[in-house]
């Protein structure tokens, strides 16, 4: 059973994280009051996990350029860039490269096992205080089981030796032994996916950390365009400062010229001149997609297009207004809140119903349901047009 102390703890850790992420409801008093609670407790850990990510990375890096190094690291998770971020770190920085030849291996999950992995972990390092060995991929190893041989090393590892396991893409299975070893000997990192909403908020921290700025319509261009494939989105961000000036803020036309995101024909431009009824634009902006369905899947689109109409209808339900309660709310930059009051002017509450069921039906279409050899040109076409009539 929990202590009272655990039990209290865990309450403020719900309270704080419901407080910060804005996961307060009106549960008390109906019939799923106890789902309710327990959905919100169980979602503000989800979130608190995913908000400790980047500080627990950003911590075990400040910790090996301090030289407070631990015998094992198991770096798990279904986001990679974390995992990797710290293991090239480790790659390239804790012995300096006359020291990497003798003492330094690196091995991949598919070619190696654990045999070779306990050999090698088990030797004494020749030029320096430390040996390094980095095992990719770990999640490629044979984990039908705990392996006796790695279960013996984690009981009692090398302190010259530092082994990493990058197990990407999944969980690591919490249950095994290994995992209880390698917390207690040494570090472990759950890399988290980001939630779709908190990718243009993540680039935004991300440009700053680095020295630039960023305006919000250009971060959730790339947010939407480039989704919460943080490897992706990085290898972009290094793009565009490589090509703008440090200090300088990246704009909407830095992304359409160094990522190739059209600033005027993509779906925030579609949504901005539905939400002003503005047909002409409305239809240019689909008459582009449908000349370039490559570069503008239509699903892409679609997944826009609902989660902004969604926002539509929360923004229908809100009882306080004001800029700031909207944007927290919603969960959007304050740059975008006057837009959502242009939108919820154009479309009532039962249109925006209406429109959510649109693009519901025309997701399906689009996936061949009712709707076969159609153009995704020509679903936009019709999608739009009852959106607008």
């Amino acid at each position: 059973m929990p202590t009272r102390r655990r039990v209290t703890q865990r309450r403020q850790v719900v309270r704080k994280v419901r407080e910060e992420n804005h996961l307060d409801v009106a549960v008390r008093g109906g019939p799923y009051h106890i789902f309710a609670a327990f959905a919100i407790s169980v979602c503000a850990f989800v979130i608190f996990a995913r908000n400790r990510t980047k500080m627990n990375a950003n911590k075990i890096i400040a910790d090996i350029k301090s030289k407070k190094l631990l015998p094992v690291y198991l770096l798990h998770g279904e986001e990679p860039y974390y995992i990797d971020l710290i293991s090239d770190y480790m790659e390239d920085h804790v012995l300096d490269d006359a020291q990497k030849g003798f003492d330094q291996t690196v091995l991949y999950g598919k070619d190696t096992d654990f045999v070779t992995i306990v050999n090698a972990a088990k030797r004494y390092p020749m030029m320096s205080d430390y040996q390094v060995i980095i095992v990719k991929e770990a999640q490629n190893l044979k984990w039908k089981g705990d392996d006796d041989l790695l279960l013996n090393y984690l009981e009692n590892p090398m302190k010259s030796t530092l082994l990493v396991l990058a197990y990407k893409y999944s969980k690591f299975d919490k249950r095994k032994k290994a995992y209880k070893l390698t917390e207690k000997a040494g570090v472990v990192l759950e890399s988290t996916k980001l939630y779709d909403d908190k990718v243009a908020p993540w680039i935004a921290s991300f440009v700053m950390d680095r020295g630039w700025d960023i305006h919000p319509q250009a971060a959730a261009m790339m947010a939407e365009y480039l989704g919460n494939d943080l490897s992706k989105v990085v290898n972009e961000l290094e793009k565009l400062m490589l090509n703008v000036p440090k200090g300088q803020e990246i704009s909407a036309q830095d992304i359409e010229r160094n990522i190739g995101i059209s600033k005027d024909f993509n779906v925030f431009e579609l949504n901005t001149a539905l939400a002003k009824r503005d047909v002409v634009k409305a239809f240019q902006i689909v008459d582009y997609f449908a000349t370039n369905p490559r570069s503008n899947p239509i699903q892409v689109i679609l997944g826009a297009m609902g989660g902004y109409f969604i926002k539509i209808l929360k923004y229908h339900y809100l009882t306080d207004k004001s800029p700031q309660t909207v944007a927290r709310e919603l969960g959007v930059h304050p740059f975008f809140t006057r837009e959502y009051d242009t939108a919820a002017r154009s479309y009532n509450r039962r249109k925006t119903f209406d429109i959510i069921a649109y693009l519901r039906e025309y997701d399906l279409k689009s996936k061949g349901l009712n709707a076969v050899n159609i153009e995704q040109g020509d679903l936009l076409k019709e999608l739009v047009y009852k959106i607008l009539y």
